[in-house]
């Protein structure tokens, strides 16, 4: 390319950094008494710009230089050595809690949830190839339907939690049957809108949800039927530490709630890994690869799609039941896009079809953003910049799925 073409990339380039610095970092709102004014500060936008134009100018002399980045690639383990690892790395998880601050073990417990959220996705998106812009629909059907049965029946979480991924399921099910002919940018414009019915659902239903301020006072999940709490909640209970003699800590709950989401992520990756292993995993990855090939092979497309969203979904609906436990409240903004655009980052960045990598996305993408947390308004920023870079540097995720595959010797 010559330079006038060079020289008009890095244009374009600045031009556009302008557009999208100009709101976000140029134009300040202030109080002057009871009115609001917009401060420019130009020199943020010009120096923005100026970087780069810079840097696209430059780019394509600097590029051919530049040492090549190699990943390093993991050791191959013996069968023995490899189950040794996985026991070791669990067995680091169980007993981390337990000296670790109740900032980490909380951060912690949120990364199983999206780790468990991701693996749900993984099988409509990595092993079926279906786009679903509208799963974070699943996760509000899964925790709502435990805070409804808790405020309307008086239900436990643990009486509600097989029926709340039930329940996602069934949803799963049903969003399954529009979609059977579905594919690519329809697919995902159809399970976007099925996302957006459910949260204006629960925002408008305010006598059963309880609208924009959703459902408050959901207990936590108790331990073989006692509370972990500092007096029982019934005349004449018995809570955790009374039973055992202890002296009541809060971080008993915190540490019960870790492990309790490290059991159910630990449940959802077995069964997924199970099932990618029989017939239904080979008919997801057939549907993937091409659907035309999946009918002249006798399969029916109708059967792996609804078999995928479901069992997603039911996976989702676990999730949310234990997040609303957790937290013990829901509303409608825990349920928003951006939940969906995250559990889709996750499966993407991991690798789809990975089950590895998107364990290891999900718990990068829960943990970098809190440590990057003192950057304010830069952090979401910063969050978007290290996902383009990762897309360019490696598109094809951080651990990609391998495929089995036999060596024929010569």
């Amino acid at each position: 390319m010559p330079f006038s073409g060079h020289l008009r990339h890095a244009s374009v380039s600045a031009l556009l950094a302008a557009i999208v610095v100009l709101p976000i970092f140029t134009l300040h709102l202030e109080r002057a008494g009871v009115r609001t004014l917009i401060v420019p500060e130009w020199r943020t936008l010009l120096w923005g710009c100026l970087a780069v134009f810079g840097v696209q100018l430059l780019r394509p002399l600097l590029l051919p230089r530049l040492p090549r980045i190699t990943l390093p690639s993991l050791p191959r383990l013996a069968p023995a050595q490899h189950t040794g690892l996985l026991l070791a790395l669990l067995m680091l998880a169980v007993i981390w809690p337990f000296f670790a601050g109740r900032n980490a073990v909380d951060i912690a417990t949120l990364a199983m949830i999206y780790v468990m959220l991701g693996l749900g996705l993984n099988v409509v998106v990595g092993f079926a190839g279906l786009l679903d812009l509208g799963f974070v629909g699943f996760y509000a059907v899964g925790a709502y339907t435990f805070a409804l049965l808790y405020h309307w029946a008086g239900w436990s979480f643990w009486q509600a939690l097989p029926l709340a991924g039930l329940a996602s399921a069934l949803f799963g099910f049903v969003l399954g049957f529009p979609v059977l002919r579905l594919r690519g940018d329809y697919l995902a414009i159809v399970t976007l809108g099925f996302g957006e019915i459910i949260r204006l659902l629960l925002v408008n239903l305010t006598g059963w949800t309880g609208g924009p301020d959703g459902i408050s006072g959901l207990p936590k999940p108790s331990v073989l039927g006692l509370e972990m709490a500092r007096n029982p909640s019934t005349e004449g209970g018995t809570t955790f530490h009374q039973f055992f003699g202890l002296e009541f800590n809060s971080m008993h709950m915190v540490i019960f709630l870790y492990l309790m989401a490290l059991l159910l992520a630990l449940v959802t990756l077995f069964i997924s890994n199970r099932l990618i292993r029989m017939p239904i995993g080979r008919a997801w990855e057939a549907l993937r690869e091409d659907e035309i090939a999946c009918r002249s092979l006798g399969l029916n497309p109708m059967k792996i799609k609804l078999s995928a969203f479901t069992l997603g979904a039911m996976f989702a609906g676990f999730g949310g039941a234990f997040f609303a436990a957790r937290q013990g409240i829901v509303n409608p903004e825990s349920f928003t896009f951006i939940e969906s655009a995250l559990i889709l980052a996750i499966v993407v960045l991991g690798g789809m079809g990975s089950q590895l990598g998107v364990i290891l996305a999900a718990i990068l993408l829960t943990v970098l953003p809190e440590l990057a947390r003192e950057f304010s308004e830069y952090r979401m920023l910063i969050f978007g910049l290290v996902m383009i870079v990762m897309m360019i540097w490696r598109p094809q995720g951080l651990l990609p799925m391998k495929r089995h595959h036999t060596e024929v010797p010569a």
